[in-house]
C-alpha cells in the first residue's frame, strides 16, 4: 500500500552494542535537517532483533529515519503515510478529549453487547 518506507533489516545486535538513544536521535535529526534545528521527536521504535531504530518526527510530512542500531548509519529516510489513519484509529487526532470520548463509547458498546446477550440467554416470559 506504500504507507511506510520499505527497509531491509540490518544485522541483529544485542542492546549492549547499541548507541545511546540521545545519539541516535541526534544522528536522525542531522539527517532530517542538516545544519538546522530538527523537528521534535514523535516516537521511537527500537528493534534489536532487526538491528535498527526508527525515529519519527513531528514535522508536516511526518518524516521517519531508520538507523542501524550499532553504528548509527542512516538506512532510510522517508515519509510515513499511515500516521493519519493511526491517529484516527487511536483517537489521538481529536486530542485528549477525543481519546476520552472514544474510550467511553467503547465501554458503552461493550455494555450494550453484554446486556443484549443477557436478554437473549435469559428471556422473560411474556405475560398477557
Amino acid at each position: 500500500l506504500g504507507l511506510m518506507p520499505e527497509v531491509a533489516n540490518a544485522e541483529a545486535q544485542p542492546l549492549s552494542a547499541a548507541l545511546p538513544l540521545h545519539e541516535l536521535v541526534a544522528l536522525a535529526g542531522d539527517a532530517v535537517a542538516p545544519g538546522g534545528e530538527p523537528p521534535d521527536v514523535d516516537r521511537m521504535d527500537i528493534r534489536p532483533a532487526d538491528g535498527l531504530a526508527k525515529v519519527r518526527f513531528e514535522d508536516r510530512v511526518v518524516t521517519e529515519v531508520t538507523l542501524d542500531l550499532a553504528t548509527g548509519t542512516v538506512l532510510d529516510l522517508g515519509e510515513r503515510n499511515d500516521v493519519f489513519l493511526e491517529k484516527l484509529h487511536s483517537g489521538e487526532i481529536f486530542g485528549d478529549r477525543g481519546i476520552l470520548i472514544s474510550d467511553a463509547a467503547a465501554v458503552v458498546l461493550t455494555l450494550l453487547l453484554l446486556s443484549g446477550y443477557w436478554l437473549w440467554l435469559y428471556p422473560r416470559r411474556r405475560t398477557r
